[in-house]
């Protein structure tokens, strides 16, 4: 497949970087992170070009040039895939802006697709057909997992998804500080966060387990994680992962 993208910002390149060596990539000649790029096996252009040589364009720009960007190339999208990746941008404000002819995918994608671990949501219109949508899953398989959501499930799906990275980077920062007050290294700490995060992760999604009945587990009578638990409850530890998401949500619906 030839694939475009435009914007080689931080979502961008992490995209670019999952898809090194799998397609044919032709990328923007603008982006904060085009040097990593120079000496690989990708065509860098202007943005009309990325268009005429790609089926499959993303647009990974920041939202206020979402606009000017769609203005610069839109009268070359014919018989291609734009796929967005911006929040807000739902699909009947993409039709409004390229043209209700236009084969459109509005995706969510998030920054581990830069080590292949990324998970992205999709969700075409009506004008994409089987066999593109199909090959649009593909592309954004190819650095981690993807799968189809509803049009009336994507605002709070892809708040989970591409806000996520950010409250977990947060947690491992806090569990860090809090290792370190004990006296652990810090290196050490972020070893030792990540691994089990990462194999946490892994046993819920393999395991099909809740996470409650894993969490109950590890807890045992009168011990230091159900110490640990407590501490969190009484700091509304889970009320405030439910106050992130809703207020990401409510930003997300009214940008």
């Amino acid at each position: 497949m030839k694939i475009g993208i435009i914007g080689i910002g931080n979502m961008g390149s992490a995209i670019a970087k999952g898809l090194l060596g799998k397609n044919e990539l032709f990328l923007s000649n603008r982006g904060s992170n085009l040097e990593f790029f120079k000496d690989k096996e990708v065509s860098i252009m202007g943005n009309r070009k990325v268009v005429e040589n790609s089926d499959y364009i993303i647009l990974a720009v920041k939202l206020n040039y979402y606009k000017d960007v769609i203005d610069e190339i839109k009268d070359l999208l014919e018989n291609k895939v734009f796929i967005s990746i911006a929040a807000g941008f739902t699909i009947e404000k993409l039709e409004n802006l390229l043209g209700s002819d236009k084969k459109i995918v509005m995706t969510m994608p998030n920054t581990p697709a830069s080590v292949g671990e990324g998970m992205s949501i999709l969700c075409p219109n009506s004008n994409v057909s089987d066999d593109e949508f199909s090959n649009t899953l593909e592309i954004f398989s190819s650095f981690g997992k993807a799968i189809k959501i509803d049009e009336n499930q994507f605002d709070a799906a892809s708040v989970v998804n591409g806000c996520l990275p950010a409250f977990v980077d947060l947690f491992m920062e806090g569990l860090s500080d809090g290792a370190v007050l004990c006296g652990l290294k810090r290196d050490v700490s972020y070893k030792l966060i990540a691994q089990t995060i990462i194999g946490s992760a892994k046993l819920m999604e393999e395991s099909g387990e809740h996470p409650g009945l894993l969490k109950d587990k590890v807890t045992s009578p009168k011990g230091t994680t159900i110490e640990g638990v407590k501490a969190l409850e009484e700091n509304n530890f889970r009320a405030g992962l439910i106050k992130a998401v809703e207020a990401s949500f409510n930003k997300a619906k009214n940008m």
